[in-house]
């Protein structure tokens, strides 16, 4: 399964952007959905997750109440947006999925991941 990201970037420091993953040919509803991410010298985290089936979701602490997943199936993807950002959520991104049941919350959760979108937040 390939997945495609896009939507990174730079931006100040309480703005926002909105990063995409799709998976061309896929019907991407039927996949459980996890956004991490890897700021340098750092290991990948975890961000947040969206369950399959259904739509239960999850987040990393420090991202409540900034970050929302949701699933958009008109465009077969799966979005993160990120609003308040802060420097500290300086990272390359990483979108993940699984046909497996229920939430991911760990990388092996996740046969399949995407190939990384930067995301940069200035202060």
């Amino acid at each position: 399964v390939q997945l495609v990201e896009s939507g990174g970037g730079l931006v100040q420091a309480g703005g926002s952007l909105r990063l995409s993953c799709a998976a061309p040919g896929r019907t991407f509803s039927n996949y459980r959905v996890g956004w991490f991410r890897q700021a340098p010298g750092k290991e990948r985290e975890f961000v947040s997750a969206i369950s399959w089936p259904g739509s239960s979701t999850y987040y990393k602490d420090t991202v409540k109440g900034r970050f929302t997943i949701t699933r958009d199936n008109a465009k077969n993807a799966v979005l993160l947006q990120m609003n308040s950002l802060r420097p500290e959520d300086t990272a390359v991104y990483y979108c993940a999925a699984d046909p497996r049941y229920g939430l991911g919350l760990t990388e092996v959760g996740y046969d399949y991941w995407g190939q990384g979108t930067q995301v940069t937040v200035s202060s």
